[in-house]
């Protein structure tokens, strides 16, 4: 049995083999549409800075 899954920019059912050369895309042109949201920055991933919270902590270095 063959897994198929959505192509991530059209929905197009893909079939997930190694025939699929633009997988998990159903081609080139959507995995280049694809790469220039990417580009465009409108995808995120949403971090949480450590350091940010470190600093909060850490008292300011004493005066001479």
């Amino acid at each position: 049995m063959v897994t198929t899954v959505n192509c991530p920019t059209c929905g197009t059912k893909v079939e997930w083999t190694e025939l699929s050369k633009f997988r998990p895309f159903c081609s080139n042109r959507c995995k280049q549409i694809d790469l220039g949201a990417w580009a465009e920055e409108k995808y995120v991933i949403p971090v949480v800075n450590p350091l940010d919270d470190l600093e909060d902590d850490i008292p300011p270095p004493s005066q001479p």
